[in-house]
């Protein structure tokens, strides 16, 4: 019988999956800012430099295609959030720096697929 995962359960999943992504992030020379950035909008799973520029990252993971591809979940409302909670973050800083808007997706027992500029805007 199939156990029902808990928020603890996803929890440590995310994280785990949350370090992969910035371990293959790292070793395409992006250096990590900030991980699980949390606002009233949401959170932003990594942030990092890559070179000058600031990347927002979301890690994305699905076992199963029955729902879709990890790439898949990435909907308007999420991406809706995700533009909040930079808008957020970036306030608080004293100048805007180049940034985009990466994803790291985990499809199954599939390599990670490393997506750059996901939202479309440029730096």
């Amino acid at each position: 019988m199939l156990r029902a995962r808990t928020p603890a359960d996803r929890r440590a999943s995310g994280q785990a999956f949350e370090a992969r992504a910035e371990a293959l992030l790292s070793r395409h020379g992006l250096t990590p800012v900030c991980r699980n950035w949390q606002c009233r909008f949401g959170e932003i799973d990594l942030i990092m430099h890559d070179g000058a520029t600031l990347v927002f990252v979301e890690v994305r993971q699905r076992d199963r295609s029955r729902f879709g591809a990890a790439a898949a979940s990435i909907g308007n409302a999420k991406r809706e959030r995700l533009r909040r909670a930079i808008s957020m973050y970036l306030g608080a800083l004293a100048h805007t720096p180049p940034c985009r808007v990466d994803a790291v997706l985990f499809d199954g027992d599939s390599a990670p697929e490393w997506l750059r500029d996901v939202l479309g805007e440029r730096d």
